[in-house]
């Protein structure tokens, strides 16, 4: 069965746009996963439609209510859903658990806006993930991180191969890479990669992913 996505923002335009393009989108015109984008405000509060308020005990900026959240989510949970919010203070997301969503049925994003939650809806949801040590103006871009590296890993997304052997997938950055031209403003491509030696190719790959990891990213190998 195709992997459903679900999205709740206050800004559906910045969801749906960039899955429009590239490889996304062939993934979805292909029918490989299915993502519908809702507009948070369809669960808001009264006429207005009211989503946030003033955060109780003072200071700056808006919260997202609970009440629209639960109503969302009591619209759109199933037995199979796993859902997502995204948040600063969520697990770091990574190739790993990448690959574990990429297994799911169905997944639901909830993208906040303004100074965050109300700590309630944290109740409401099943993981909170983080890209990284940074304040966005709000979720939509965390999530579609998280779909583009989730949409990618599905069966017969993108060639097998591409996924298997990139940055993450063994806890490793992935190798140096080369095209035409041979040489580059006096840089040659290494004579082992042209030398036909299968064997040697693969060694010299996995001994500068280690490499580079340990220059780079050293906390990797620590992990």
């Amino acid at each position: 069965m195709p992997l459903e996505i679900d999205v709740l923002t206050l800004f559906p335009p910045m969801v749906e746009g960039p899955l429009r393009e590239s490889i996304p989108a062939r993934i979805l015109d292909r029918g490989l996963a299915t993502v519908r984008v809702h507009d948070l405000r369809e669960w808001g509060i009264g006429r207005h439609r009211t989503v946030d308020d003033y955060t109780y005990g003072g200071g700056a900026g808006m919260v997202l209510r609970p009440e629209p959240v639960a109503g969302a989510l009591a619209a759109l949970r199933r037995p199979d859903s796993i859902v997502i919010l995204l948040d600063p203070a969520g697990e770091v997301f990574r190739q790993a658990v990448a690959h574990q969503l990429a297994e799911a049925s169905h997944l639901v994003f909830l993208c906040p806006r303004y100074e965050g939650v109300d700590e309630r809806i944290r109740s409401l949801v099943d993981l909170e993930l983080s890209i990284g040590d940074y304040v966005l103006t709000g979720g939509e871009l965390p999530a579609l991180v998280v779909v583009d590296a989730v949409l990618r890993l599905l069966p017969g997304a993108i060639d097998a191969a591409s996924t298997t052997e990139e940055s993450f997938s063994a806890g490793l950055l992935e190798y140096p890479q080369y095209t035409r031209p041979p040489t580059f403003r006096g840089m040659d491509v290494p004579a082992i990669l042209t030398s036909g030696d299968h064997g040697a190719v693969a060694r010299w790959r996995e001994e500068q992913a280690r490499a580079r990891t340990r220059e780079r990213r050293p906390d990797l190998l620590d992990d």
